[in-house]
Order: C-alpha cells, then structure tokens, then sequence
C-alpha cells in the first residue's frame, strides 16, 4: 500500500540583509513575478524548545509593522516554505502579508530549517502541538499581540486543533484546511522517517486521464517551485511520527472539534482524496458560533495553488480573517 503524503507551510531571493532590534536576521525579497514590483521582509525569530532549534520567520511588507498576525502550520512531510510559491500572485503568505499580515510560519522540530531529531517518531501530533504553542508565545512576546490567527494545513490541523484545545487563550480565529479529522486508514508505519523524492512531493497535483499532472489545473511553473523548495529544504527525508499517528482507522477522530472554544474555518476543496467529507460537512455541529465552511469546487489537498481556484481560496480565508 502506498501512503501518500499529508502536509499542512518560502522561496526567497535575499537581496539585503540587517540585524532587526530583536536580534532577528532580515530579508528584503524583491518579487519581480508579481504584477508589480513589491517589497517584502522575512525575519527569522530564534526560538528554541526541547534542546532543538525550532525555524520561525515572519514575512510582512517592507517596513511595515502589522498590527495582526498569522500562523501557518505544515503538514507531515514538507515543511512551511510551500505557503510562500513565488510566482504571480499564488503566495498565500504573501498575499496575507499584503493585507496587513505579519506571516508567520514554523517547522515543526525535524523538519525543513529547524534542528534535526534522532528520532523520527518523536514529533508525532501532541509533540508538534506544543511546538505551535512555543512559537505563538513567542510571537504574542515579540509582537505585543494578545491573540493571533493560527492555520494548519492538512496533518497541520491535527496538530493545530490540538494545540487550539489546549491552549485557546492566544488565539483569535482558527483555519483548518483540507482538514484530516480521521484516521485515513490503517497501515503499520516501522521507519521513524520517511524518503522523500521529487516524484512524492508531485503526487498531491490532480493527474489527467493519462496519469501525468493536469496542467489545467495546475501550472507547471507552480509545480516546479514547490518540488524545487521540497528538495531544496525538506531534502530526502522527514519524521514519520504524524504520519505514524494518521494512518489508523478510520473510526479514530484525530481532532475533538467539540473543545474548539475560537471561531473556526474550515476549508477543502471537493476532490480531496485525504478527507471524510461526511466529517466535514458535519463540522459546524461542533465548532463554536462564528464557525464557517467552506468546500470549493473543483479543488483537491493543494487548492491554494490550483489555478482555477487559488484566488477564491485566499478571498474566502481573508473574508473570514477579517470578520
């Protein structure tokens, strides 16, 4: 049985470097694939727990100071630089950050630029969810922000709504995007890593009746970016503890929607081969008033990037931010 991978997420071209008032190192990213030349900074926050180094950078306009803040969490295999695919306008963390937003993102302990782990079945889901607490108690210190917005992508949202259970009082809203809230089937996961290759990281694009990737839904550009940054930061392999943790029964409920006490988001696209739609569109049973979702039509695991459907992705995710 093959198992595919789960991931809930930045390409950079550095052109100038200065040591922020925090000891941060800045990036300024010049985006030439834009419609319009934009300026943005990325900085990169030192954050440390459990002995290891965790990566957690915030992309915001050129000097700019955002007054709100978001967190973007990755999936099981490839780490937070898929949320930032520079080409057009498909980055969602800089189309957030043209909002106001600073954009924030994590790897979890083991993945792409944070400290290695010996063992690969040690960040499984309740590892990785106090991992997301460590960065948002470091970005409500550096920032001054009360509460922020957190989304998972994909295994994210296992490790997101956990972290959201435990610790709400920093939150503000909640996304929840192709939302894994089952078990995707049972399969004995033995290696504490996973071998990743170019041809995995492809996998999740929708394929055409000859089996090769769709390039009506997706552009090839796209594709490249992404399984160019998965190679470059994710390398050839990844922990296996969430993967561990998500392939089991179906009857095993990942997320306990019923101790999410934040208005939730939750958003998918209709062809997602990962999701228990009747889960889903049952969610709002058990997510607080203020709760919303939305499936898009068309869309599988990675709709934020499909063409047809990537701008209605961020203008629904931004409509529900700022409502």
């Amino acid at each position: 049985m093959k198992i595919r991978k789960l991931r809930v997420i930045a390409v950079a071209i550095a052109a100038s470097f200065v040591i922020t008032g925090c000891g941060n190192v800045n990036v300024t990213i010049n985006s030439p694939n834009e419609q319009s030349e934009i300026e943005y900074s990325d900085d990169v926050c030192p954050l440390e727990r459990n002995g290891i180094e965790l990566y957690l950078s915030r992309l915001s306009m050129k000097d700019a100071q955002p007054e709100k803040s978001i967190l973007l969490v990755h999936g099981v295999t490839y780490s937070s630089h898929e949320f930032d695919i520079d080409y057009q306008d498909y980055s969602l963390a800089r189309a957030l950050a043209r909002e106001g937003y600073g954009v924030w993102r994590l790897d979890i302990a083991g993945f792409g630029r944070s400290g290695d782990v010996s063992d690969g079945f040690l960040p499984d889901s309740d590892y990785a969810a106090e991992d997301i607490n460590a960065a948002v108690e470091k970005i409500v210190e550096v920032t001054g922000q009360k509460k922020i917005d957190v989304l998972g992508w994909s295994w994210g949202t296992v490790t997101a709504g956990r972290f959201a259970v435990k610790h709400s009082e920093h939150i503000n809203k909640l996304v929840l995007y192709a939302p894994i809230l089952c078990g995707i089937g049972k399969y004995d996961v033995t290696e504490p890593f996973h071998h990743n290759t170019w041809e995995h990281a492809a996998d999740d694009f929708q394929k055409d009746e000859q089996g090769n990737i769709d390039h009506a839904i997706v552009d090839p550009a796209v594709v490249e970016m992404f399984c160019s940054g998965c190679w470059h930061y994710d390398k050839d392999s990844s922990p296996n503890g969430g993967r561990r943790d998500v392939c089991v029964d179906s009857s095993e409920l990942l997320v306990d929607l019923d101790k999410i006490t934040v208005p939730t988001l939750v958003i998918c696209g209709d062809k997602d081969p990962y999701l228990d739609y009747g889960l889903v569109k049952g969610c709002l049973d058990h997510l607080p008033d203020g709760s919303k979702l939305e499936i898009i039509e068309g869309g599988s695991h990675v709709v934020y990037i499909e063409k047809p459907c990537y701008h209605l992705f961020q203008d629904k995710l931004i409509d529900f931010l700022g409502h």
